[in-house]
């Protein structure tokens, strides 16, 4: 249930060919063989400056080069500016001062489908999303937030460290939209009373916005929340007395399920990486 290949994975073939080249025979004149120079294996330890710099995620590699050429990059306090530069994993490297992390930053998304534990160790051997996103990186991924194991929808999975402390506690919340299945129809007057805000284990909590589906049943309702607090929305529901039966997170910090099926991901746009960045 993975990416599916875009490149496909098939052979080219020409027309005449069955995907073999056929041998050409001059006037009978062999030609000396080439000579092949054994190619230096590279050290995995060390790597090109530019790459390094772009990795952390600074800039593209073409602007790197702009940057070494510059001044801009130091390596173990020295400024190097000879484009091609090798170093190593060990060395201290700097862009303007701050010191750079190699690791390129990975964002991965994924429409979760109902019976998938997200706890990154599950000792009792659960089925878990880790195994769903398995393909998608070599990097350790790790899911932003929690969902409960029968909840579905967006989980988004990232190794970048930053990000995630910001996502979990955003300064103006962080904005998510969810299709709730509730045990029994949704009065009127407990819709009005979640729109003008409940209190939850002491603590007020506001809606953005709540209504009906369209064409369902009038226990189906969707939500639109900036809390952070885990399992806010079941919560919502327990403090008036329902029991959510379905929950799908069909939107979160604008990514939506566009084009991405169930148990299925895909990896962030480079747009839509900046549009978390500005997120604070």
């Amino acid at each position: 249930m993975g990416k599916p290949d875009s490149k496909g994975g098939k052979k080219s073939f020409s027309k005449k060919g069955g995907g073999f080249k056929k041998s050409s025979y001059g006037s009978g004149t062999s030609r000396a063989p080439k000579k092949t120079v054994a190619k230096q294996p590279s050290d995995p330890n060390s790597i090109r400056l530019n790459k390094y710099v772009a990795n952390s995620g600074v800039c593209s590699r073409r602007d790197a080069d702009i940057y070494i050429s510059a001044g801009n990059v130091t390596v173990n306090g020295k400024p190097i500016t000879e484009m091609g530069y090798k170093v190593k994993l060990t060395d201290e490297v700097k862009f303007d001062g701050r010191r750079l992390n190699p690791i390129k930053k990975e964002y991965v998304l994924l429409n979760k489908p109902k019976d998938f534990s997200t706890t990154v160790r599950d000792d009792r051997g659960r089925r878990n999303v880790a195994g769903l996103i398995s393909s998608a990186s070599d990097a350790k991924l790790l899911p932003i937030d929690k969902m409960d194991k029968s909840a579905t929808g967006l989980l988004l999975f990232t190794n970048d460290g930053d990000l995630t402390k910001r996502l979990k506690n955003p300064i103006n919340g962080l904005r998510k939209i969810f299709h709730v299945v509730l045990d029994r129809e949704l009065r009127s007057v407990d819709l009005k009373r979640i729109k003008e805000g409940l209190v939850v284990e002491e603590k007020e909590v506001r809606v953005q916005d709540i209504s009906f589906i369209n064409d369902a049943p009038k226990r189906e309702v969707g939500i639109e929340i900036f809390s952070s607090r885990n399992r806010i929305v079941e919560r919502i529901f327990e403090e008036l007395e329902y029991t959510v039966e379905k929950i799908d997170r069909v939107s979160y910090a604008g990514l939506t399920k566009k084009d991405l099926p169930r148990g299925h991901w895909r990896y962030l746009t480079e747009q839509e990486v900046i549009n978390l960045g500005m997120i604070k």
